[in-house]
Parts: structure tokens; C-alpha cells; sequence
């Protein structure tokens, strides 16, 4: 049994004149913020107001780099070179890293985005590509992966730090990646399934597929969406869970929090 869970969330995704997400709430509850860099969502002012809220709530800061598509939100794949994603994840690393410099602060961790950290579960040298781009920017950070994929894989061949992530609010495959969000089902909007699915992933290291299959799983990061209508009904709902089953819920080890 897990003694102990990050609780992570994607932030800073409104952009311009477009709303996405209930942060500030969300933030009282959860121990990592992924923040957007610009290229699936959020802008500079807005990176630098997360930042601020993060910090003010002792959060954890994470860039969450995306292929560059701010129209599909950065779920839609798109056909890239490894040499095409390293530019892309050093870029988007750097802009958060300088936000979060001029308020005195240091990222911690980082975590790709939507299709981007989907190809990387499988493609393998998509993944040592996103995670050579993280160590050669700051050796310490953490890097957050899909529990069993390529990129944790890559992270533990180059010697980083690495934080294996599991979902409350995606269902599984056999093979242990997410069900694609255009099947039925992809999706978990029920609290107390979500809380069900937590609690064996981190008690058990186990978590059910569509098919009934039992697939093994390491729970060191739990991820809550932060776009999800009912994130903050999530993430309360599934932090008062965890630690009524004993399991601590605290930030990673490894980078800087400030």
C-alpha cells in the first residue's frame, strides 16, 4: 500500500478571452499544478497569474508542454520528429521556468500535455526525446509519465527523477495506456467510481481495464483534469478519500518547489 500520493492537476489553460477551469479552488486541494505554456492553452499573463496562485497555496510547479495547436487544444495528433518535439518541450520549459523566475521561484516538475504525452506512452523515441529535452533544461526536475510507459522508461534510462501517473478520471486498456477520449466511456464523471478506481490503484497497484482485465500500476502521482466540469468536486471528494485510507497526500520529492 501507497504510504503517501502527489495530487497533480492541469492549470493555467484560459487564453485571451477564453475561461477554461475553476483554478483557484482547485488549487486548495491538489499538491502539483501542470501549467500550460502557450501552445495548447494559457498566455503570458495568464502563466504568470497560475504561477502566483500556485505558489500562494505551497503547489508544486510544473510546466505541461503540448504540440503546438491551440485551436484542437492539443489533443489532436500531429505527425513530429523527435529532434521537432525535444525544440518544442525545451521551449514551452523555458517560458514557464523565466514566469516562475521573476517570482523568485523554480519549477519543479514537467509533464507533457494531450496527444503529445499520449504518442510518447508508446513511441519510444518520442519519449526519450521529451525526456532528454527536461534533464538538459534542469536535471532535477521530475518527469511525469503514464505508470508502465515508454516515457517513464526513457526517464529511468537517463538517470532522472520520475513520478509514474495514474488517473481518477480515465478509464484504462489492457495494455495500461488511457482509453482514447472518442470512445463511450473514456471519460469517469461519477465521484464515487473515481474514488473507487484511486483508492485500489494506490492500495493495491492495480486498476481495472474496460475489458475486467487487472493491470498492474504504480500510483506515485494521481492526476485530476482541471477542464473536467466537476474538477473541484473531484479533487475534494478524492483527497478526503485518501486520506481517510491513510494515504498521505503530498508533493513529490525531487525539484525545487521554490
Amino acid at each position: 500500500m501507497a504510504s503517501s500520493i502527489d495530487l497533480n492537476c492541469d492549470m493555467g489553460e484560459s487564453y485571451g478571452a477564453w475561461h477554461m477551469g475553476n483554478d483557484a479552488a482547485v488549487l486548495q486541494y491538489v499538491t502539483s499544478a501542470n501549467i500550460a505554456c502557450g501552445f495548447h492553452g494559457g498566455d503570458p499573463g495568464t502563466m504568470r497569474q497560475t504561477v502566483a496562485a500556485a505558489l500562494a497555496q505551497n503547489v508544486s510547479l510544473g510546466a505541461h508542454p503540448s504540440l503546438p495547436d491551440l485551436v484542437g487544444f492539443g489533443r489532436r495528433v500531429m505527425q513530429v520528429s523527435p529532434a521537432e518535439a525535444y525544440d518544442m518541450v525545451v521551449y514551452q520549459i523555458g517560458a514557464l521556468a523565466g514566469v516562475a523566475a521573476a517570482q523568485g521561484a523554480r519549477l519543479h516538475h514537467v509533464k507533457a500535455h494531450g496527444a503529445l504525452y499520449n504518442m510518447a506512452v508508446k513511441d519510444a523515441p518520442l519519449a526519450q526525446a521529451i525526456c532528454r529535452a527536461v534533464r538538459d533544461v534542469d536535471a532535477s526536475l521530475v518527469l511525469y509519465g503514464l505508470a508502465g510507459s515508454e516515457l517513464v522508461r526513457a526517464a529511468q534510462d537517463l538517470g532522472m527523477p520520475v513520478a509514474s501517473e495514474v488517473f481518477a478520471d480515465r478509464t484504462y486498456q489492457d495494455d495500461g495506456s488511457l482509453s482514447p477520449r472518442s470512445r463511450p466511456g473514456a471519460m469517469i464523471e461519477d465521484l464515487e467510481t473515481a474514488v473507487a478506481q484511486v483508492i485500489r490503484m494506490a492500495s493495491e497497484g492495480k486498476v481495472r481495464s474496460v475489458s475486467g482485465k487487472d493491470v498492474p500500476v504504480q500510483a506515485d502521482t494521481l492526476c485530476i483534469h482541471g477542464d473536467q466540469p466537476n474538477a473541484v468536486i473531484f479533487a475534494t471528494g478524492i483527497r478526503a478519500a485518501l486520506e481517510k485510507a491513510g494515504i498521505a497526500v503530498r508533493a513529490m520529492p525531487g525539484g525545487p518547489i521554490s
